[in-house]
């Protein structure tokens, strides 16, 4: 059997480094993308191949996609789309420039990196892309505005373009987890001392009552979050079905929230994702 080659974004930590080893394990060839040099050498001493990629950086994308494409001889069977970031924080707090940087790096890079692969995949005759979307991506949450702009616009993006690949042998996926064990609050701190002037907000009291302890002060955690490797299961499903769902659900939390918000009035499911 011919084996198969993917490539994954944000293979860092989390979902992507649990993916890229895992199937690797199970035969494909993977290359798997990190956004800094430092932690591409890392997955290359676990002996995965790995360029780098930085969703807001163009020129990376088109290197990337240069040099597997060099190494497959032109050809690629998948693509994971999956490095994304948060800036928590109100929508009215969250400056032009910080919206435009998050859009760039969750959505307009993963678009660009999709559209440089689709014509290889056309050419051969199949293929397999995979968008790591988010709950987030379909329910709204306050303090999570501009990530949930971005989740919104990746499900409406990826939605169209499976349609729009119907009858080349390209199948379109999305992946939709909830609470996941990985570094995203983290980074989340980062972006949020970036961009979001806090104390001179007019929300500065509700900071302090409720998103500085759940962003700073890391918990038991939720009681329903899962370890990466309850993805990299759905997205195996999602590359060696034969005929793969549209989406996959990962975690109680985000069935739950598809089942409320397929029921619910708008009003009520405010009311809910308000109160948590």
């Amino acid at each position: 059997m011919t084996e198969k080659s993917i490539l994954i974004t944000g293979c860092s930590s989390g979902i992507g480094r649990d993916a890229a080893l895992e199937l690797k394990r199970r035969g494909w060839r993977v290359f798997a993308a990190c956004r800094k040099e430092t932690d591409c050498a890392a997955m290359r001493d676990l002996g995965l191949e790995s360029p780098r990629l930085d969703y807001e950086d163009p020129a990376t994308i088109e290197a990337a996609v240069s040099s597997v494409l060099e190494a497959t001889g032109g050809t690629l069977d998948a693509l994971f789309n999956n490095g994304a970031y948060a800036i928590p924080g109100p929508v009215e707090d969250i400056p032009a420039d910080a919206m435009r940087a998050i859009f760039e790096a969750n959505l307009i890079g993963w678009h660009d990196l999709t559209v440089r692969l689709i014509p290889v995949m056309r050419r051969q005759g199949h293929g397999r892309i995979v968008n790591c979307s988010s709950v987030l991506g379909f329910v709204h949450a306050p303090w999570r505005g501009a990530y949930v702009a971005t989740k919104f616009a990746l499900e409406g993006l990826t939605a169209t373009l499976r349609l729009e690949m119907r009858g080349t042998g390209i199948e379109v996926v999305l992946i939709e987890p909830g609470p996941i064990a990985t570094e995203f609050r983290s980074n989340a701190i980062g972006q949020f001392e970036r961009w979001v002037d806090w104390k001179s907000s007019a929300r500065r009291t509700e900071y302090e009552a409720q998103l500085l302890d759940k962003l700073y002060k890391r918990g038991a955690g939720d009681r329903f979050e899962k370890s990466a490797s309850a993805v990299t299961a759905r997205l195996i499903e999602a590359l060696e079905a034969r005929h793969p769902k549209p989406q996959y659900f990962v975690t109680v939390p985000t069935h739950a929230a598809g089942f409320l918000r397929r029921i619910l009035p708008a009003r009520l499911l405010d009311r809910l994702v308000r109160n948590g």
